[in-house]
């Protein structure tokens, strides 16, 4: 596949689960991706994955709290590839806890990682997407974005705030040639799953095993997720066969979330 050929992606939290296999997907597709991690490991672990199949790859250790790290990994990445067409906002948190149970602290921590740095990554590659005249934004929401919970409202709130601010960055720059849109993915089998059938499963007095069960039993095509489901659907978005698609919080979630 050569679709993404000669392009520049920049996927940030690409050292593990959805933003890994996005990083792969795209690399697979033709772009050269800069992995944007706040640890280097994982980060160097994808990276090397993306070179052994004879793809570019660029580390950038970014914090995406903050605004000067984001300045620099679309300063590196045009340094680097000399463009940027694809930013794929990846980096995310999960806390649990019941409404009464929710501090400041947790509130600050999953709004600042989940939502406003996703606004402000993008307002970080928008200026060099105007210039283009041509970009594309994806972004990580969640079924959690259109539903409510009793256990994770921050969480809720922070992926709702990403499909709201989709469609406002889609609608202010959709006559520059820029597309943003974001998926929302359901019950996904990754490190975050870890922690969060552990977390969920003690608020419900369930082992995480049996939490993941339950979870999985309510899912319409019967599995759980994995994160090349999410990969593949970023992917398409972020080419030319999704060229006509702005503004859309996309469901990739096995049919758990029947509307929106």
């Amino acid at each position: 596949m050569d679709e993404l050929a000669g392009q520049a992606a920049i996927v940030t939290g690409a050292g593990r689960g959805i933003g890994r296999a996005t990083a792969l997907e795209l690399a697979r597709m033709g772009a050269a991706v800069v992995v944007a991690e706040l640890e280097g490991p994982g980060a160097e672990g994808t990276a090397r994955e993306i070179r052994a199949a004879g793809g570019k790859a660029l580390v950038v250790v970014t914090d995406v709290t903050k605004r000067a790290d984001l300045v620099t990994m679309v300063e590196r990445t045009r340094a680097e590839f000399g463009r940027l067409d694809v930013l794929v906002n990846n980096a995310g948190i999960y806390r649990a806890a019941a409404p009464l149970d929710v501090t400041e602290e947790h509130w600050d921590a999953v709004l600042d990682i989940n939502a406003k740095a996703v606004f402000f990554a993008s307002q970080a590659v928008l200026p060099t997407m105007v210039a283009q005249k041509r970009g594309c934004i994806v972004s990580l929401a969640s079924m959690a974005g259109k539903i409510g919970s009793k256990t994770n409202l921050p969480y809720n709130v922070s992926k709702a705030a990403v499909i709201s601010m989709t469609k406002s960055l889609a609608l202010a720059h959709a006559a520059d040639g820029i597309r943003v849109n974001c998926v929302c993915p359901g019950f996904v089998e990754t490190d975050m799953w870890t922690q969060v059938s552990r977390e969920q499963g003690a608020l419900l007095g369930l082992t995480p095993d049996d939490f993941t069960r339950q979870r999985a039993s309510l899912v319409p095509l019967g599995r759980m997720e994995r994160p090349d489901d999410v990969a593949a659907v970023i992917g398409f978005l972020a080419s030319p066969r999704a060229g006509y698609i702005t503004g859309q919080a996309l469901s990739v979630d096995g049919g758990l979330v029947m509307h929106g």
